[in-house]
């Protein structure tokens, strides 16, 4: 239940303009063809943006036991380009974010979310979204 007021909350106070912000990232990468890879994980991240409490991101190598293209050196090379070209401003963006909700009291578990969300922005490739078991 928490969950999901956190993710109302998320969604109406900053959350979907970011989740639009990393989609409009996967457009542009669509577009431009030589992006489609890295649109895909943009649709993904963007998806994740919208509701994040609940889910956690994770290595698929560590979640599946083996590497693929994108835990290797290939994937490396692809968040190096990813870095430069996209994460760094949508990072930023979180950053910015981040610290406006950290101004209040109440803002700052999204605060929380959009500091995650800077690091994952940074380098996406090879991660993946895990729904997080509930604690009780």
């Amino acid at each position: 239940m928490l969950t999901r007021i956190g993710n109302f909350l998320w969604f109406v106070l900053g959350g979907g303009i970011m989740g639009l912000a990393w989609w409009l990232a996967g457009v542009v990468a669509f577009v431009s063809i030589v992006g489609i890879p890295w649109a895909r994980a943009c649709f993904v991240i963007g998806r994740f943006t919208f509701f994040p409490f609940g889910k956690d991101v994770v290595s698929r190598a560590s979640l599946s036991g083996r590497h693929d293209i994108g835990t290797g050196p290939l994937g490396f090379l692809g968040n190096v380009i990813w870095f430069v070209f996209a994460g760094f401003w949508l990072a930023l963006g979180h950053v910015i974010a981040a610290l406006a909700d950290a101004v209040t009291l109440i803002g700052i578990p999204f605060a929380i979310q959009h500091l995650k969300l800077a690091g994952l922005a940074l380098a996406p490739i090879g991660l993946t979204v895990v729904r997080r078991p509930p604690v009780w």
